[in-house]
């Protein structure tokens, strides 16, 4: 099954497990250290964070290839009045079109874990073109410990991303059957 079709799927027929409709406290704790901005999240989903960023004063930019997610989404901005700060596109973030303007913050969680080969340099192309000078990658990461096929980021991965952005911080989380990570780049 296309990854496409299993994504599309997962909003019509069930409540996603990815989507919490929660923000995580990393992305409260990135908004409240720093000013308002521009903003892009990758894979948005029904746009929880996107929102979240809006009402901090971002104007920010949903991505999802998922028309259902992106449509949710749109109404969940018109809900909360917030249209003139925050919009959502359907599309590949593999294959994002040039938006008009760079961005302070590219948001992912849960992109990046899911690529592998070619699709790794798209990814960090597309983020690479996105970011402003200065501007931060705030990525949340399953890992992938056994360094070989699999679900999760690599730490190769996570190195080759390091080539084009420097990492400031990593945060590891609990050991458990599926280990993660919230990492923090930024763009020279």
């Amino acid at each position: 099954m296309s990854r496409k079709l299993f994504f599309s799927l997962q909003y019509w027929f069930d409540n996603p497990p990815w989507d919490t409709g929660t923000t995580p406290p990393e992305v409260y704790k990135f908004l409240d250290e720093n000013p308002p901005g521009k903003a892009l999240d990758l894979g948005c989903g029904t746009g929880t964070n996107a929102i979240t960023m809006a009402e901090y004063g971002w104007h920010t930019t949903g991505i999802d290839f998922v028309s259902r997610a992106i449509r949710i989404a749109r109404r969940k901005v018109r809900q909360r009045n917030l249209q003139d700060r925050a919009i959502f596109l359907v599309g590949d973030v593999l294959a994002i079109k040039p938006l008009p303007e760079k961005h302070d913050l590219v948001l992912d969680i849960g992109c990046f874990h899911g690529f592998s080969g070619a699709d790794i340099d798209k990814y960090i192309q597309t983020v690479s073109s996105q970011l402003s000078s200065g501007g931060s990658l705030l990525l949340y990461v399953h890992l992938n410990k056994n360094s070989g096929p699999g679900h999760g980021a690599t730490e190769a991965d996570l190195s080759r991303l390091g080539e084009s952005l420097n990492l400031k911080t990593r945060v590891n989380g609990e050991e458990s059957s599926r280990p993660s990570a919230w990492l923090h780049f930024q763009k020279e």
